[in-house]
């Protein structure tokens, strides 16, 4: 039986894994700080629209906690810049059968990269052998330490393929259906497309409007401003030739997937990722390898983006002074991005 090592246990990496330990199968969560010593002391507390649970589980803060075996999946959940740090601390682990080292994680281990953005799969490829881009659909909030608030039911949708598409066989094949079949039996949905990454590049699109979100709280009505951001991203990948699913699949694949209700006790609006992060001070934000990524593409073949190069400062600059959700309003963020009164469509 496949074990599965959650590393970063927060909003999305929490979900997946409570969700994993509900459904019996083997999981360890792996997290810092608070979030850990709640872990530790009294479990993974899961809030859905129908259940209010507290499940025990098996927690680590660091690999060397843990003795790894060939039937070892780890599934990285961190923010998108974390990513490299907490790949550099898995990869040379050893793996180890009947006393024997076998070789490393990053050999012989698969490793999927249940995070936002469409860089992770890159720069895991630096360190892992076999990487499994997994795009990722799941409403989830963490801003408690040991409690995940679930917003879907079911769960949320995973598309899960082989980094690149070019390099599956056999073998990849037979993992990902015996993943899909251990990862729907805990509630969650679970895709396997020929090419992950047109999913990840929609996603990407819809992830665009998180910094605006965030910055203004939702007190405000952004959508304008998120639809100029999307249409210059639009334009960008475009013209560098990338390819998107398109929006009538997503909108069908998501509306068959999942629906959001209440949270009894939440509000019944709570922020995405980026609001999260904002929300709990964490001091960093995830805007540069979202909003960030279109710039860097843009950079990459020429075209402009100033509306995603300026809301990507902005982001950075509210992480680096400690701004809350709210602190400006959507009028502001209009005049700062020099679209002003383009936050109040007609």
């Amino acid at each position: 039986m496949r074990r599965y090592i959650i590393i970063g246990a927060g909003a999305i990496g929490g979900a997946i894994g409570g969700r994993l330990i509900q459904a019996g199968l083997p999981t360890v969560l792996v997290a810092r700080g608070d979030h850990l010593a709640a872990l530790r002391a009294t479990g993974l507390r899961l809030r859905d629209p129908d259940a209010d649970v507290t499940v025990p589980v098996t927690a680590v803060g660091a690999p060397d906690e843990l003795e790894l075996t060939p039937d070892d999946v780890l599934v990285l959940s961190t923010k998108t810049h974390q990513a490299q740090a907490a790949l550099a601390e898995w990869v040379d682990r050893p793996v180890q059968a009947d006393g024997r080292v076998l070789g490393t994680a990053g050999e012989l281990l698969p490793l999927l990269t249940a995070l936002n953005g469409v860089s992770s799969e890159r720069i895991a490829l630096r360190y892992f052998r076999r990487v499994y881009g997994v795009c990722v659909w799941l409403p989830a909030v963490h801003l408690v330490p040991g409690e995940v608030i679930l917003r879907a039911t079911p769960t949320g949708i995973l598309h899960v393929g082989r980094m690149p598409a070019r390099a599956a066989g056999p073998d990849d094949h037979a993992l990902l259906e015996e993943l899909k079949q251990d990862w729907q039996s805990a509630a969650l949905v679970v895709p396997l497309p020929d090419d992950v990454m047109p999913w990840k590049y929609r996603k990407l699109i819809s992830n665009l409007g998180n910094i605006f979100q965030a910055l203004d709280g939702g007190s405000g009505d952004h959508r304008a401003l998120v639809a100029a951001a999307v249409a210059e991203a639009r334009t960008v990948l475009a013209a560098a030739g990338i390819a998107v699913t398109s929006d009538e699949e997503e909108a069908a694949t998501r509306a068959r997937g999942f629906t959001v209700r209440p949270v009894p006790g939440q509000p019944e609006q709570l922020g995405g990722s980026t609001w999260q992060s904002l929300a709990r001070g964490s001091g960093s934000v995830e805007t540069d390898y979202l909003n960030g990524e279109i710039v860097r593409i843009a950079n990459e073949y020429g075209v402009p983006a100033p509306i995603n190069t300026r809301v990507a400062a902005l982001a950075r600059a509210a992480a680096r002074t400690g701004h809350r959700p709210g602190d400006v309003t959507a009028e502001q963020l209009g005049r700062d991005l020099g679209l002003a009164g383009a936050e109040n469509p007609q």
